[in-house]
């Protein structure tokens, strides 16, 4: 029923289309023909490129604002976190309505899927390995948890018969998926805000796997001893990406992480047939994604902005320390917003100990997302941390408001430096109202 309802629909409503996932849906079903509607609790770009694309969107998020010839709703998948009213009163409806991640299943139950899992790297691995089959004319259909900088979508409609997708652990959403080809690129105990511990992890990455069937086939590094507990009883085959032959390529990227990303892409070209010197040089040309190490551009004393999108403690350590193996003798701001109050909470101590290769620590508030205020954890306890665990002295580390920021990095910087604003929230328009 649910998959005859997304493909017979003409009229869809979104709640929460701004979402960078939902929103490549919404963007799907706009290139079918179907009349896109929807509301958002704020309008950004992404909403405004939708309208442009011919969608109807309304600030606000009240189930009143939905027109009664409606015949499907698509939710975000926050609603079910975040407001279990508002969830609730949608079920009510008498229109049929479909999670995110249920409607990205059904998607995907009509392709050979690629996904790609893992705690992190799952963004840019996903756009190189796009990048590649694009390059190879193999023609898929991909979904991005961001977007490409050259084509400025999340969105690509293939005519092939592969679907290239993210595939979001956060509250076992991934099990919606079909994957015929599954990579893992590592698991980490994250999202303890749902999952119990990195074993609860590690259950829903078991249960994603056993989802490939007998002829497909799994990309992981086997000697991961995090991910060898979920590969150890799947039927399919599974090959090894840190054995790839990955001389010839130059990333514009750098860091240890990037390069385990090419890798993973490399080897999914290789499974798939493409030719070894297509591959390499469509990776050497990979020209990123949005808030992945994106180079903002230049203040006026020419000191250098990067944006980066790490919300964990892997991620926000692999970050630093790939600008600075990219910038060896440049002074390095990091200006950091903590994502959740139950993550900084919970990874406290993991997050106190990966700023240690930056000159400067400025932080900002917690950003909440979908939480309430949890006033146990705050920044000044991580900042204090911070100085406890890496060495760093007062001065070094501080707290401060997104005016004082602004004020703050003009005043230290010089063209001898590297300005990185990281964070899941809303900490990029800092770095944009910094170039300005």
């Amino acid at each position: 029923m649910q998959k005859n309802i997304l493909k017979s629909a003409k009229k869809i409503y979104f709640i929460g289309i701004g979402g960078i996932g939902i929103s490549a849906i919404a963007r799907l079903l706009l290139l079918e023909g179907k009349k896109v509607s929807g509301s958002d609790i704020s309008l950004s770009e992404v909403t405004d490129e939708l309208v442009n694309e011919g969608a109807i969107i309304i600030e606000g998020q009240s189930l009143d604002d939905i027109p009664i010839d409606t015949e499907l709703i698509i939710f975000t998948a926050a609603i079910e976190v975040a407001d279990q009213d508002l969830y609730k009163k949608i079920k009510k409806l008498n229109i049929p309505s479909l999670s995110y991640s249920e409607a990205l299943g059904i998607i995907s139950s009509s392709k050979k899927t690629i996904a790609i899992s893992g705690t992190h790297g799952k963004t840019t691995t996903t756009a190189m390995i796009a990048k590649i089959l694009m390059e190879a004319k193999i023609d898929p259909s991909v979904i991005i948890g961001s977007m490409f900088l050259e084509t400025k979508t999340n969105y690509v409609a293939g005519l092939g018969e592969y679907l290239v997708v993210e595939a979001d652990e956060y509250r076992r959403s991934f099990l919606s998926l079909h994957p015929y080809i599954l990579i893992i690129n590592n698991i980490d105990a994250d999202h303890l805000d749902y999952y119990k511990d990195l074993a609860d992890v590690q259950s829903a990455f078991y249960e994603l796997a056993m989802r490939v069937p007998s002829d497909g086939l799994i990309i992981c590094n086997t000697e991961d001893l995090n991910v060898k507990p979920v590969i150890k009883d799947v039927k399919c085959k599974i090959i090894d990406y840190t054995k790839i032959n990955f001389n010839g390529v130059t990333l514009k990227f750098p860091g240890e992480h990037n390069r385990q990303n090419a890798k993973v892409a490399l080897t999914v070209a290789e499974a798939l047939g493409v030719e070894e010197q297509l591959a390499k040089k469509a990776l050497s040309n990979f020209s990123g994604t949005w808030r992945r190490f994106e180079y903002k551009g230049k203040m006026k004393n020419e000191a250098l902005v990067y944006d980066d999108y790490a919300h964990n403690p892997q991620k926000v350590e692999a970050v630093i320390a790939g600008t600075r193996e990219m910038y060896p003798n440049k002074k390095i701001i990091v200006v950091f917003q903590p994502h959740l109050f139950s993550r900084t909470k919970i990874l406290l101590r993991e997050f106190s100990r990966v700023f240690n290769v930056a000159d400067k620590i400025i932080l900002l508030s917690i950003y909440p997302a979908r939480e309430a205020f949890d006033p146990s954890v705050s920044s000044e306890i991580l900042a204090n941390e911070i100085i406890k665990f890496s060495g760093k002295i007062n001065g070094e580390v501080d707290v401060k408001n997104k005016e004082e920021v602004l004020r703050e990095v003009e005043k230290i910087t010089d063209k001898n430096s590297i300005v990185l604003f990281i964070g899941a929230g809303d900490i990029y328009k800092l770095s944009e109202q910094l170039i300005k």
